[in-house]
C-alpha cells in the first residue's frame, strides 16, 4: 500500500514541478501534507463512525491531536 502512495504522491509533484510554467514553487511541504492529511483524517473517521478515540488509535495520536486536526479542517 504504501508504495502505492509513494507513487501517487511522487507523480503529483513531479507534475506540479512541471506544470509550473517559469512559476518559483513555494510552501510545498504544506502544501503536500493538507493534500494528504485532510483526506486521511476524513476516511478513519468514516471508519470510526466519527470515534475519535478509536480514529486516534488507528492513526498512532494523542486524540488532543486528532481533535485540534479535525477543527483545523472543519471536519467536527
Amino acid at each position: 500500500m504504501s508504495n502505492e502512495l509513494d507513487d501517487c504522491v511522487k507523480r503529483t509533484l513531479n507534475r506540479y514541478f512541471r506544470d509550473l510554467d517559469g512559476e518559483a514553487p513555494h510552501a510545498v511541504y504544506d502544501m503536500v501534507l493538507r493534500s494528504v492529511e485532510k483526506p486521511m483524517l476524513e476516511v478513519v473517521m468514516r471508519q470510526t463512525d466519527g470515534n475519535q478515540t478509536a480514529a486516534a488509535d488507528i492513526l498512532g495520536i494523542n486524540r488532543n491531536t486528532l481533535r485540534r486536526k479535525l477543527n483545523d479542517y472543519d471536519l467536527l
